[in-house]
């Protein structure tokens, strides 16, 4: 992704990126400043799934929905746009609060996800659909060409399909350890199958978690 330099570069209202750049916890501090950028993110999502479907459904003409809906998963999902989020370094951009940034939220991938929707729903009102495209086109789908090398479903998905093609009951998630305050917990999840554990995962959130057990399962020679 660009730095974060060339992304403010864009923008006319310096006041649209400062809003779609303030998390939640900063306004709580702030009173009465500027809002959160919770409502670019709504907007933001919707625009970055609309250009990513548009630009792979001509890309890909020959393949099917299916194949479509994995690939755009996996170029809008929290972990993706974490990764081009920490390239262009974006975390040290946000406006946290203290106890948010002393709990890693510079680094949280749902926070920088969530930064880059709202980032780009404030462009898209900024600058309207035809530089937002082109940011989109440039950025989130520079690395398609890799993504479709590799398993576009994500791990759950794929463990799922591998249990039931196998003729067993589809996995259980539990979480069974959790530490840390509530601004940076750590969860730990086990993936049960027909009773029995397969692998365990850990992660910043249940959902990261239960994705890193569902990745170790598939690592192992499963019965």
């Amino acid at each position: 992704m660009k730095s974060f330099s060339k992304i403010k570069a864009l923008f006319a209202n310096k006041a649209l990126l400062d809003q779609a750049l303030t998390h939640k916890s900063w306004v709580n501090e702030n009173k009465n400043i500027r809002r959160t950028n919770e409502r670019l993110e709504f907007l933001g999502d919707a625009v970055l799934e609309y250009v990513v479907s548009a630009e792979i459904f001509k890309k890909f003409p020959n393949e099917e929905e299916g194949f479509l809906t994995a690939l755009r998963a996996s170029l809008v999902n929290t972990t993706n746009l974490a990764t081009h989020a920490q390239s262009a370094g974006i975390g040290d951009e946000v406006y946290l609060s203290k106890g948010e940034e002393d709990g890693g939220g510079r680094k949280n991938i749902s926070i920088l996800a969530d930064t880059v929707e709202a980032i780009i729903g404030a462009l898209f009102i900024d600058k309207g659909i035809s530089v937002v495209y082109q940011f989109i086109t440039e950025e989130i789908l520079s690395d398609v060409e890799e993504k479709i090398k590799k398993p576009l479903k994500d791990p759950k998905s794929r463990l799922q399909e591998f249990i039931q093609t196998n003729g067993k009951s589809s996995p259980k998630y539990k979480v069974v350890d959790e530490k840390g305050p509530d601004h940076n917990k750590e969860f730990t999840v086990e993936v049960i199958v027909d009773g029995k554990p397969l692998s365990q995962g850990q992660g910043k959130s249940k959902s990261e978690a239960e994705q890193n057990a569902a990745e170790l399962a598939l690592k192992k020679k499963l019965p």
